[in-house]
């Protein structure tokens, strides 16, 4: 933890809008990280079997992330602090590391299989507009116009991706086609954005170490146990394969270590615009990373449906402005899209 400490005090001298912008080309690369590691998997057989399954991906990108959350957050699972938790607060931790632990990210791994980065990272973005609607609807959150037009063009947009994008796999009244990796993130975006603000609800008293830790380590085993029982034990066949570890040591020490850490020094001291910028450029990224390491050229369908996104997102942007910054355990879910594992 000092040397964690020492390192986040050492970077704070440069601007945190340096930070932010590095930490969002990262989360933007994730998606199409994972899949481009999927990729070359599936040229390094080992026994019939690619090493760099999705499965295994997360499995050990759990792993691999929980040990950065022990240096970050141990502090704050001492057993007095772990004692004062009520038997409310651990039933609905474990609902909420069951929801953003296990199934959201099995959801968008298995769409990552399914359809291209490009529709999941626009699909994706009701993330944010179902979080708003949840805010208002719970929690009597000041909302205006622009906030409300954004989010409704916004919705506009991911409509029209998702059913003249897709895949076209299901039919929808014997005229579009909708694809199933369309779905699987559309449900994905559903389950994050009511496990984001529950989880909003039980920071009021939960300690984030705690919260992120005990999240993890649920999430993991429910996610092994889930994939055992819909794929079989010969699933993890290769988990322990030196390839798959070397590859994952690399993806969880660009994507979770050094993403995270710059976006926990960049909210530190980042403005309320600065935040929201960030959120406005992680789409726009994620797209261009997705033709950088994948060579995926969006359809007309994703322009135009990309477009509104675009235009929604800054009317949303403008609604914000003036907005308060929010507190760190509040940035820190921020619904930006896919964060690494």
């Amino acid at each position: 933890m000092k040397v964690i400490s020492s390192i986040q005090k050492n970077l704070t001298t440069l601007p945190p809008s340096i930070y932010l912008a590095i930490a969002v080309l990262i989360f933007a690369a994730s998606n199409s990280v994972i899949s481009k590691l999927i990729e070359i998997g599936n040229y390094h057989l080992v026994n019939g079997q690619n090493p760099i399954s999705s499965c295994n991906v997360l499995f050990v990108g759990n792993i691999c992330a929980l040990a950065l959350m022990f240096l970050l957050f141990h502090q704050d699972c001492k057993p007095t602090t772990v004692k004062t938790l009520t038997r409310q607060d651990w039933i609905s931790l474990t609902i909420t590391g069951i929801l953003s632990g296990a199934i959201a990210p099995w959801l968008i791994f298995t769409a990552l299989e399914k359809t291209n980065v490009t529709n999941i990272v626009l699909i994706g973005r009701i993330e944010p507009i179902l979080i708003l609607a949840l805010s208002v609807w719970l929690f009597d959150s000041p909302v205006n116009f622009w906030t409300i037009g954004g989010s409704f063009i916004s919705l506009l947009g991911v409509i029209i991706t998702a059913l003249l994008g897709s895949s076209g796999e299901i039919m929808i009244m014997g005229k579009f086609q909708i694809g199933i990796g369309e779905i699987l993130v559309a449900i994905a975006a559903i389950i994050s954005s009511i496990s984001t603000v529950m989880g909003k609800l039980q920071l009021k008293s939960i300690p984030i170490g705690i919260f992120m830790i005990y999240r993890n380590i649920l999430g993991t085993v429910i996610f092994f146990l889930l994939a055992n029982i819909l794929y079989g034990v010969q699933h993890f066949g290769q988990v322990f394969s030196p390839f798959l570890w070397q590859w994952m040591l690399v993806y969880a020490g660009v994507i979770v270590v050094i993403g995270q850490l710059c976006w926990l020094v960049g909210l530190k001291n980042a403005t309320s615009t600065q935040l929201n910028l960030s959120n406005l450029l992680n789409p726009i990224a994620a797209i261009f990373m997705a033709y950088l390491i994948l060579g995926e050229v969006p359809t007309m369908a994703q322009y135009f449906g990309g477009s509104l996104l675009f235009v929604g997102v800054i009317l949303s942007f403008m609604g914000n402005l003036h907005q308060p910054k929010p507190t760190p355990r509040n940035a820190m879910e921020t619904p930006m899209g896919f964060k690494g594992v």
